[in-house]
């Protein structure tokens, strides 16, 4: 039950700022997101890139509903990726983006401002040499997310999606989008989630995990593997196998400062590892999710609370 309470939490403005002014947050917030500044970012992905890995970095901030905000974030984004160009990082760094934080939340015209600016940084990003995923948020965006997506592939065909095992209507988007020329991140999510449209156990989910990537494995598009789990790891290596797919065809995703070393060994097997490396002020819905996926997160998280 811990879970779901910690998702809920996410969204509630009095646990938020219980959270962001805890003197102890900071320490275990470190361990996730790099920092606040671009220059944070940077710094990380020069340190990534050169212990052979590969970034998708994610400028933290999600429901914007303020149209100033979506396009400030829209021009960070921009500069961001003029700024990975310029070093050269580009051609080892794409960017995740969440559509909520363009506009896509937004009470009117959402859909088209969310558009509009995703496109402005899927340009920027073509600029630089490299790519944009979207980011999946929970079940209410998937249909707006999915749009936007086949929009902005008619003249980014490269833009990358996201897909979420524990959503009862993946297997069927899986299919959809396991077409040449395509890639697709799969994720078990990290949303709270109704069981109308959400698997809601566990094993459920695992197993939803599974018939997706043999889905992407077996199709002829570029899966995104983003697991910690060491069975759908594996399980993604006897794919490739399975399907002769060559080790740039695929890779495998993990999150910053979760099983650093997975990460390294998988590198060092010839493997591509890409790490999702989160910055920005706006840490807490992101951080909130991380400490859902790990309970034992939770218990660091108060002793550090209570030890300051």
């Amino acid at each position: 039950m811990l879970s779901p309470t910690l998702l809920t939490a996410s969204r509630s403005p009095r646990v938020r700022r219980l959270v962001t002014t805890a003197p102890g947050s900071r320490h275990l917030v470190e361990r996730f997101v790099v920092g606040e500044t671009l220059d944070h970012a940077v710094g990380a992905t020069r340190r990534l890139v050169a212990d052979g890995l590969t970034v998708t970095l994610d400028h933290l901030g999600e429901d914007t509903l303020d149209v100033g905000r979506a396009s400030a974030t829209r021009q960070t984004y921009v500069s961001l990726l003029d700024r990975l160009g310029e070093l050269e990082l580009a051609p080892r760094t794409e960017v995740s983006l969440k559509l909520s934080a363009v506009g896509q939340a937004l009470p009117r015209d959402g859909h088209r401002i969310a558009l509009e600016n995703a496109h402005a940084i899927c340009t920027a990003a073509q600029r630089a040499g490299t790519t944009v995923t979207l980011d999946m948020e929970d079940h209410t965006t998937v249909d707006s997310t999915l749009g936007i997506l086949g929009d902005l592939r008619a003249d980014f065909p490269w833009v990358g999606a996201v897909l979420q095992s524990c959503l009862r209507r993946t297997e069927a988007d899986c299919r959809d989008l396991a077409h040449a020329g395509s890639r697709v991140r799969l994720v078990k999510g990290a949303y709270a989630e109704p069981s109308s449209v959400a698997h809601a156990a566990k094993r459920d989910v695992d197993l939803a995990y599974v018939r997706c990537l043999k889905i992407l494995m077996a199709g002829d598009g570029y899966p995104m593997v983003a697991s910690h789990d060491p069975r759908m790891v594996a399980l993604a290596g006897v794919l490739a196998m399975r399907h002769g797919r060559a080790t740039d065809s695929y890779e495998y995703q993990m999150l910053h400062g979760i099983r650093v070393g997975e990460q390294r060994r998988l590198v060092a097997a010839g493997e591509q590892v890409r790490v999702y490396v989160p910055y920005g002020a706006d840490w807490y819905g992101y951080f909130m999710r991380r400490l859902a996926e790990r309970p034992a997160n939770v218990g660091f998280f108060l002793r550090s609370v209570f030890t300051h």
